[in-house]
């Protein structure tokens, strides 16, 4: 099997099992250069290069380090590596960025030239759901269709109203750690409010969000700092979930929940709280 084919098969392995990487693809190659325009090496987070070859060590340190960037920030970046000379012709020190390039130097004998541009593979953003209301198998149904993988955690007697999901979850023992952006809505709807909160508010998220009215939700946050959830842990709840859309109907909620979320992961602000069911 060639050496394009293995780095292939290893980001579509990498892809499948949701593990994220760096993709460094060398786009242009001026004068000699130890790699050639269409090489690629697959990078893990911790800055290991898993699969493939982008150079040797002219290379590889600036890569790397674009690497990580890329993948604690989710944006792609495009490396200069040039020689000294010539960046000093052109005004430019290691390190600067212009027009969206970073240049770095090129200190091996070669004295070549390589851009490499990196982009970060990650898993994609996951919306948890805890309970079984009409708004939760809303906010299923439709976070699917815009693209979030969807967990469902609920009872095993509930989870029929679900149709599909990407992973089910017996009650509300969320994981931990997990790759990736987790937004989490708890839309219990009186039936396990306190679990489903405890455990939510337990894992790190980028989001956690009750679907039920404000008085509802500060009855809750009292009972579970009694509890001895941490204030800082609490202070991170959403409640009532979503934009102020005006939502009444379990979709319209749903919806609005949503939109909240989109706004929290691409860095909009929300307005305020959605009408609670």
């Amino acid at each position: 099997m060639s050496q394009a084919a293995d780095i292939l098969d290893r980001i579509s392995a990498m892809k499948a099992s949701g593990a994220p990487f760096a993709l460094a693809t060398v786009v242009r190659t001026v004068a000699a250069t130890a790699a050639k325009a269409g090489a690629k090496a697959v990078i893990l987070p911790d800055g290991t290069l898993s699969e493939g070859w982008i150079g040797g060590g002219c290379a590889r340190a600036a890569v790397l380090k674009a690497a990580r960037e890329a993948l604690a920030d989710g944006k792609s970046r495009l490396i200069s590596v040039q020689p000294p000379d010539v960046l000093q012709e052109q005004g430019i020190a290691p390190g600067d960025e212009r027009a969206g390039v970073r240049f770095a130097n090129n200190m091996c004998p070669s004295q070549g030239t390589m851009d490499v541009f990196v982009e970060p593979v990650l898993p994609r953003p996951q919306i948890v759901i805890c309970g079984s209301s009409p708004v939760a198998v809303a906010i299923a149904d439709l976070g699917r269709r815009i693209g979030f993988a969807v967990t469902v955690c609920a009872p095993v007697t509930d989870q029929p109203a679900f149709g599909e999901a990407d992973r089910r979850i017996e009650c509300y023992a969320l994981p931990v750690d997990e790759a990736g952006s987790r937004f989490v809505v708890v839309s219990t709807q009186g039936r396990g409010d306190e679990a489903a909160l405890q455990a939510a508010l337990a894992v790190e998220t980028d989001y956690v969000a009750f679907v039920g009215s404000r008085k509802k939700a500060q009855a809750l946050r009292a009972v579970l700092a009694e509890r001895g959830v941490a204030p800082e842990r609490l202070a991170k709840l959403k409640a009532p979930a979503g934009l102020d859309l005006g939502a009444i109907t379990p979709d319209e909620i749903a919806v609005s929940i949503l939109a909240e979320i989109v706004a929290v992961r691409r860095g909009g602000q929300a307005r305020g709280p959605a009408s609670a069911p």
